[in-house]
């Protein structure tokens, strides 16, 4: 068997991180894990902040790949996400760019475009070259990481993957979900493809799993040989009795974003 790829998990101690810890490692992953914070149940995880441009060059000094998860996941005043999301994207891919690491798989967001209104029932899927339309600070600096890792590939030859996740938990929680939903497997999968495919330049895709509900086109992940394996539909029944279905004059409900277009959850800390 090939010994395992060395990969930079940034974000590490996080709910998507905490996710990918458990299942990369058997497509073939060696993690080594970054957070802010402590990664729990990881002595040999760095714990290092994203402004720090030295720790960052250790952090991924040798790696093949770096998987970019770290930042502030919800909407936040505009000099936090300023500091965390803008700032620290543009020295992860500093890092990269001074340590030869020539492949970046950057968790965007569906809130890159969460302005832009869901599809009629019927109508073409979303596709991935919609216009930027954020819903909040926290959207407008996933557009500023897609529109960096696209400098950094025409300048610097880095390649990247802008990943638009959905919604990435062990099961949907909403009707809205069901259409955006990311099984956590599948996740798995996907990040797998955009760091294994070969001339992917910068390639924008959207993360969900294969949906019965889907909103957008999966047809660039499947390009990089992605293979979704879940569905959210069993959860729909239980899911629209507790809640109803959606409703196009609802706001939250019309729009890719959601409710972060009209009451966005705020970060905590």
């Amino acid at each position: 068997m090939p010994a395992p790829r060395p990969l930079l998990l940034t974000g590490a101690a996080g709910g998507l991180g905490t996710l990918m810890r458990s299942l990369l490692p058997a497509h073939g992953y060696d993690l080594r894990l970054l957070d802010a914070r402590p990664v729990p149940d990881a002595p040999d995880a760095v714990t290092a902040d994203l402004a720090d441009l030295d720790a960052l060059r250790a952090a991924v000094r040798g790696t093949d790949a770096v998987l970019h998860l770290a930042g502030i996941s919800l909407e936040a005043p505009f000099e936090k996400i300023l500091k965390a999301n803008i700032e620290g994207t543009y020295h992860l891919y500093e890092a990269a760019r001074l340590e030869g690491v020539r492949r970046v798989v950057f968790a965007s967001s569906n809130h890159a475009v969460g302005d832009t209104p869901v599809p009629a029932p019927g109508a073409p899927r979303i596709p991935v070259d919609t216009p930027h339309r954020p819903d909040t600070f926290y959207g407008l600096s996933k557009c500023f990481g897609e529109d960096l890792a696209q400098l950094y590939w025409d300048r610097h030859g880095i390649e990247t993957v802008s990943v638009r996740i959905g919604s990435c938990f062990p099961e949907p929680t909403s009707v809205r979900m069901l259409s955006i939903w990311l099984s956590p497997a599948d996740a798995a999968r996907l990040f797998h493809a955009a760091l294994t495919a070969e001339d992917v330049g910068h390639t924008v895709v959207y993360g969900s799993s294969a949906n019965t509900r889907l909103w957008w086109d999966l047809t660039s992940a499947r390009a990089l040989g992605y293979t979704p394996e879940d569905d959210s539909e069993p959860y729909a029944a239980r899911l629209i009795a507790e809640q109803g279905e959606l409703d196009p004059a609802n706001p939250a409900h019309d729009r890719l974003g959601g409710h972060f277009l009209t009451d966005p959850p705020i970060w905590p800390h």
